[in-house]
């Protein structure tokens, strides 16, 4: 069973065997120069892969295991991936002598059911010995492939009721041998995916791999394996220590939330996640019992080990951002999944969609609990964009081509305390870059028309949450059209008085006859010229908006992020003068008297 299974990968591990006594200069040293490992291997990759999806929209990030299965390094490329590699990393130390590992080895992995997220996202790993042939760590890069093999191209099947839908599973698959490419293996998993580019990304993957395998190899030589053992043992350590520091300055309790998802993939309503972070002196539990666990929902079921990361990267949200993220955390952090519930379904269901939901709603649900405790520390780390529109064809080759819907755009992005919402995207997606309109139009045979930011599109607080935009693209050519609308119910929920973002909305053949507005799922044939339409939610806000400077309030509708309309309905703020002009001024005398007005009805509702 795999919950058997999933308690036997995510089991504590115990210290690297070693009896050398490293100072705190020393094992900074090692522990520098894992992170320049990290970054150098998944920058390799960034620069050798052919597919946009890595080369341009840097969805990578690399890590390093050790040989006990703990996580020892993860640079932040997105974070979310950051606390995934040690699970199925474990997998592979678990069948060692099964699957013959050795020096110049190489593996590939994505299995949702033997500690993977879900099957787009490759893992690729290398494991490093000393001169003795001792195991000391493993290197892993992971990167979302744009294509899996399975029924519905992209990986993303809105119907699917079991994993093998979705694509070719690789629990732990060698693809090198003693520093020899094993070109039938090669050959097979290339057969099994639809992008001609994929050759190319899989074997950028190996090369970022043996390239830090090699300045690790280095690393060990320099310093011996004593000393890189006790620095991983000295970095953990002082990781568990430092966030049992940060709880323990928090007031016990328990602080719940629950956030839901529109509906799965078939229509059922109100998929509920729910959260319970419990604090009882240094030890933070977050428990995730009362999530749904109906065996019948349809696309929304997240994987174990990405339930624990999603958890696990809004915990680290909530901290001192100088803490070093490795497995100090989940030896600081009890994480409670009831087997079952859709943060940790049954054998074999499908995985795709959850990353995107259940997995944002997950985040969402920690830090509203958390609110109560780490304001100053809140803000979601979540995409709420559903399934962005992905748009398909072929080309005359007989190619696959497909858009994916994740270039240029601005959604999600909430305040904090202290900051309005800023950016194009939430913070979530680290290093994350979101490739320019004009690259997929070079590419693909769509037209980008435009990607405007929605005034009002942000939820109004004292701190404003940034406006999500308008994306309208037009296809040249006939073309399959795939989107899982939720977020138009439930939108991004807004922190501590804070309102809600605005909500999402999708249309198809905008402008004519057959415009409708896709209220569940397509799965659509659009002919040559027809326009879509894509409007995101933007981020919260933080604090209530009649605390906003008024001042503030001015400037944004100047900016035309906030109308004059929701200046007076939503901050209280009455302003003299023209937008059209520029002549707007703050009249503070009927401002203080609306505001004053606008609080008294408020506290009569409540």
């Amino acid at each position: 069973m795999s919950y058997e299974l999933n308690r036997k990968l995510a089991a504590p591990r115990g210290a690297m065997p070693t009896t050398y006594e490293i100072d705190q200069v020393t094992a900074d040293i090692i522990r520098g120069a894992f992170e320049t490992v990290c970054f150098e291997s998944a920058t390799y990759l960034g620069r050798a892969a052919s597919s946009p999806i890595i080369n341009q929209s840097n969805e990578r990030n690399a890590a390093i295991v050790d040989a006990n299965g703990r996580l020892a390094m993860g640079a932040v490329g997105t974070p979310h991936l950051t606390f995934v590699n040690q699970m199925e990393t474990r997998w592979g130390l678990m069948n060692l002598e099964r699957y013959d590992w050795g020096p110049g080895d190489v593996f590939l992995a994505n299995d949702p059911d033997h500690g993977g997220g879900h099957l787009p996202d490759y893992c690729v790993y290398g494991p490093v010995y000393d001169e003795k042939g001792k195991l000391i760590c493993i290197q892993t890069l992971q990167a979302h492939q744009g294509d899996t093999g399975g029924k519905d191209p992209g990986g993303f099947s809105l119907d699917a009721t079991d994993l093998f839908t979705e694509g070719v599973i690789y629990p732990c698959l060698k693809l090198v041998h003693r520093g020899e490419l094993r070109r039938d293996v090669f050959d097979m998993v290339v057969r099994n995916n639809r992008f001609a580019t994929f050759a190319g990304d899989i074997t950028a993957m190996i090369g970022g791999v043996q390239h830090a395998v090699k300045m690790l190899n280095g690393l060990i030589s320099r310093w011996g394996s004593d000393v890189v053992k006790a620095a991983i043992n000295h970095s953990i350590e002082h990781t568990e220590r430092r966030v049992r520091e940060e709880v323990s300055k928090w007031p016990d309790g328990t602080y719940e939330a629950t956030v839901l998802i529109d509906h799965d993939t078939a229509g059922t309503k109100d998929i509920k996640v729910h959260v319970a972070c419990r604090i009882e002196g240094d030890q933070l539990t977050v428990d995730l019992t009362g999530t749904d666990d109906r065996p019948n929902l349809v696309g929304v079921w997240n994987t174990f080990a990405n339930t624990r990361s999603y958890v696990m990267t809004q915990v680290v949200a909530a901290m001192d951002p100088t803490i070093v993220k490795n497995e100090g955390f989940f030896n600081a952090v009890d994480i409670v999944i009831p087997e079952g519930c859709i943060a940790q379904p049954p054998p074999n269901k499908p995985a795709a969609l959850g990353s995107f939901h259940p997995a944002c709603e997950i985040t969402e649900a920690v830090c509203l609990a958390l609110s109560n405790v780490a304001p100053e520390r809140s803000q979601p780390q979540l995409y709420k964009i559903g399934m962005p529109n992905a748009v398909i064809g072929f080309d005359e080759k007989g190619m696959m081509w497909m858009d994916q819907g994740v270039d240029c755009r601005s959604m999600d992005t909430s305040a904090v305390q202290g900051i309005d919402g800023w950016g194009s995207c939430p913070n979530a997606l680290g290093s994350l870059i979101l490739s320019e309109a004009e690259d997929a139009e070079s590419r693909f045979p769509i037209l980008n028309i435009s990607r405007e930011m929605t005034t009002d599109g942000g939820g109004a607080g004292q701190w404003r949450g940034a406006p999500g935009s308008l994306n309208v693209k037009q296809v040249l050519k006939p073309t399959t059209a795939m989107a899982w609308m939720v977020s138009a119910d439930h939108p991004l929920r807004g922190m501590c008085g804070g309102d809600d973002a605005i909500p999402y909305s999708n249309r198809f053949e905008v402008g004519s006859p057959n415009e409708r507005k896709i209220e569940h799922t397509a799965q659509d044939l659009l002919p040559e010229g027809a326009k879509i339409a894509y409007q995101h939610g933007g981020g919260a806000g933080f604090g209530r908006p009649l605390l906003r400077d008024p001042e503030a309030v001015k400037e944004d509708v100047l900016d035309e992020y906030v109308s004059l309309e929701a200046a007076r309905t939503k901050y209280g703020v009455v302003l003299t003068g023209s937008l059209d002009d520029y002549t707007l001024e703050v009249d503070r005398g009927a401002t203080e008297a609306l505001r004053i007005e606008m609080a008294a009805m408020a506290e009569a509702v409540m």
